[in-house]
């Protein structure tokens, strides 16, 4: 599976090989001083690649198939998509405790309603520059892990 990252104002989009958004990578630019300037200084440490050392990562956590204002079913449904979701969530604590990250963010999706995202801190091996590249292969490890835990 080959991820793509796009820089999108401060943060990058990861894509999958089918080119549909997978998730974001929010950087850690630091500290960032004087803040009246933190964008010049952020866009600054992009074009100039500086090193980083982590920052968040913000992937899809669960779609209910319940929560849409059209919604008209069964309750043999809704117990599907409940023992579903249930799964889902096992292979979440899975994954978070495997990964050792109990500290994590669960949020509503702010594109659907139905879905839920979670942001977790990535901490990379070793200071990377905020270049697509550099910054893929370090998050290629975390990223195959939750294709193959079947979380992406």
């Amino acid at each position: 599976m080959l991820w793509k990252l796009e820089l999108d104002e401060n943060f990058f989009r990861i894509y999958d090989s089918k080119k549909l958004i997978a998730g974001y990578f929010d950087p850690d630019y630091g500290d960032v001083f004087p803040k009246e300037n933190s964008e010049e200084i952020i866009s600054s440490m992009l074009k100039n690649h500086d090193k980083i050392l982590g920052g968040m990562m913000m992937v899809p956590f669960v779609k209910f198939k319940l929560f849409d204002t059209d919604l008209d079913t069964s309750l043999t449904n809704v117990e599907e998509q409940v023992t579903r979701v249930n799964n889902h969530l096992q292979k979440w604590k899975n994954f978070l405790s495997k990964t050792n990250r109990q500290s994590h963010s669960i949020r509503i999706s702010h594109t659907d309603q139905d879905m839920l995202t979670i942001t977790f801190n990535v901490i990379f091996s070793k200071p990377t520059p905020l270049e697509k590249i550099s910054l893929s292969e370090e998050l290629l490890e975390t990223l195959e892990l939750l294709r193959k835990s079947d979380l992406l």
